[in-house]
């Protein structure tokens, strides 16, 4: 069933193996491309994740991810949160692609700028033979460094060095992870476990936000997707049965 939820990393997560889908407006025949911009709404989106299902049939674990909008700020706040918690590749794509359309029709209304006979900005040179030349360099600095040798209290202070740098890094690791868990994202939430052909008669029942314009879902289907339920939060759940 569909249903509400809030997503946010579980204490006890584990690495997966699952199929994955997208469906979202940049999909091959799947948006509706117009002036203003690129557009899909849940019902085409889920048809198509459901024609997935029915073509593969068997059994397993069904789980759809999905944001639906009606504004593309609410769409673009909605992909920026649930990117937080869950930066799986083709949210970020639909991420980006929506905001390189909006800037490009922001383009489109502007005039020309003119040309500047300026000099462009310094970037650093980079060719393969001034790198091989570089590199080259550091390989010779540093055997002339390790033939040098070094003094008991050099190797003292080089270990202590290399304690004092692993203890920041262990911090900033565990820091990234507690930001990591407090990320929370909004979004409608789609499970079923068994028959897929079943699963896809309920996701095309009760779809949520059916007239929404700007709609991004993502399906993960396998043997068992217990891993990736523990990020669904369902206290206060609004529930679409």
């Amino acid at each position: 069933m569909w249903r509400k939820a809030v997503l946010r990393l579980a204490d006890d997560m584990a690495a997966l193996s699952c199929a994955i889908v997208p469906a979202h407006p940049w999909v091959y025949g799947l948006g509706q491309a117009a002036e203003s911009g690129y557009y899909l709404s849940p019902t085409n989106a889920l048809g198509y994740l459901a024609k997935k299902l029915v073509g593969s049939g068997g059994q397993g674990d069904v789980i759809v991810f999905m944001i639906a909008e009606n504004t593309h700020d609410a769409f673009m706040a909605g992909l920026s949160s649930l990117e937080a918690v869950f930066p799986a590749p083709a949210f970020t794509q639909v991420s980006r692609m929506a905001q390189a359309a909006v800037e490009l029709s922001t383009v489109k209304m502007q005039l020309p700028a003119k040309v500047s006979n300026a000099l462009p900005a310094a970037i650093p040179l980079s060719v393969p033979t001034n790198r091989a030349a570089l590199n080259a360099q550091r390989v010779a600095k540093a055997q002339l460094a390790a033939a040098a040798g070094s003094s008991i209290a050099g190797m003292q202070a080089q270990i202590a060095d290399f304690i004092q740098a692993r203890s920041g890094m262990l911090t900033a690791i565990s820091d990234v992870l507690e930001t990591l868990k407090g990320a929370r994202a909004d979004a409608w939430v789609f499970t079923h476990s068994g028959d897929r052909t079943a699963a896809a008669v309920e996701l095309l029942k009760n779809i949520p936000q059916a007239t929404a314009v700007h709609t991004a879902a993502m399906m993960f289907t396998g043997d068992s997707l217990g891993v990736l339920e523990k990020m669904i939060d369902e206290s206060g759940r609004i529930t679409r049965p």
